[in-house]
């Protein structure tokens, strides 16, 4: 039997080195295999080669049946690989992320509640944040980091000294650079694969259903009445959820408004505004730095959860956060029947 292991070595290593092809080394082998098998055959038993090369016809030709049967499989999965439409590997540039993105987004992809259905959806998104102070900073950090895929904001406002101590998207050199600028440059920074869209103006009543209607959801953060009732009005009129946030000194409320699907607008909890005085603005009344952060955070989840289809959002319910004791409550909310806006 050594004499045959030598020669099946000497043409598969020889015959390597020796620039023959597989198809003509698998040919040898086959010789050499009638060979053996031929003198186990038509030799007399004891006959000096049969002695020299081992073994029995038998074992003989169950060894090189096994071996041909190798050499089949191994020609037939050849050929099938051959036959096989050649599918182009999509470059990862040209998929929905860049290898970038999938290890940026890995911890919202594990989620269950998001996965990648859910990441596309975030990429695919038109998220529209109305205000970029001290609720507008934390949403729009946030969302830049989550990756939505297009991120609008609208402010008329520049940054000021005295704004530094709540909105945190905005820094020390910022101060006099419009507040949209400010915020965009931090956002790029945070998460250059998204795109950003400022608007350096007010949002008012001739450009704002022109402007909503390019986005899927938007996040209401400003201080002032008049743009909040605003949005509410347009967003319900365009049938887009409206995602509000407010702050008081120690206290803050965040509710989804949404009466395309049975949820309240804002006009329904709040059906006029305050008198002036009664509600007066973070500057007049004060508000502690990091409650911006707390309630423009639960806007940016909210909004997550909104746009990936996760949880049970904000509709109908009114979160209710009480810094000053560490107390979060939540009311039920419903829409009013005869609301000037929704009813």
């Amino acid at each position: 039997m050594i004499w045959v292991l030598i020669w099946a070595t000497v043409i598969w290593v020889g015959g390597s080195y020796g620039g023959l092809s597989v198809a003509r080394r698998w040919q040898l082998t086959a010789l050499l295999g009638g060979v053996v098998l031929l003198s186990h055959l038509v030799l007399p038993e004891g006959a000096g080669i049969r002695v020299a090369l081992g073994g029995n016809f038998t074992s003989w030709a169950v060894l090189f049946a096994v071996v041909a049967l190798v050499a089949l499989y191994g020609r037939g999965l050849a050929w099938l690989k051959a036959r096989a439409p050649k599918v182009p590997v999509a470059d990862a540039q040209e998929g929905p992320f860049s290898e970038t993105e999938l290890s940026r987004y890995a911890r919202h992809v594990v989620l269950r509640e998001i996965g990648g259905p859910g990441q596309v959806a975030l990429k695919n998104a038109r998220v529209l944040v109305v205000g970029a102070g001290g609720l507008g900073s934390p949403v729009l950090l946030y969302l830049a980091a989550a990756g939505v895929g297009t991120i609008g904001v609208i402010d008329d406002d520049t940054v000021d000294n005295s704004n530094l101590q709540r909105q945190v998207i905005h820094r020390d050199a910022d101060i006099g650079m419009p507040k949209v600028f400010s915020a965009e440059a931090a956002m790029r920074a945070q998460n250059p694969a998204i795109i950003i869209r400022p608007y350096n103006r007010r949002l008012t009543a001739d450009v704002a259903q022109d402007l909503m209607r390019d986005y899927d959801l938007v996040l209401e953060g400003t201080d002032n009445f008049e743009t909040r009732y605003l949005v509410n009005r347009v967003a319900a009129a365009l049938g887009i959820p409206m995602i509000g946030g407010a702050l008081s000194q120690w206290e803050g409320q965040v509710s989804t408004f949404d009466p395309a699907n049975d949820a309240p607008c804002y006009q329904c909890i709040f059906p006029e505004a305050p008198a002036p005085g009664l509600a007066p603005s973070c500057s007049e009344a004060g508000v502690v730095g990091p409650l911006p952060g707390i309630i423009g955070s639960i806007m940016a989840t909210e909004a997550i959860k909104e746009i990936a289809g996760a949880g049970e959002g904000l509709r109908g319910r009114m979160l209710i956060y009480d810094a000053m004791y560490a107390e979060t409550r939540v009311i039920r909310t419903a829409r009013r029947h005869g609301c000037p806006c929704c009813g």
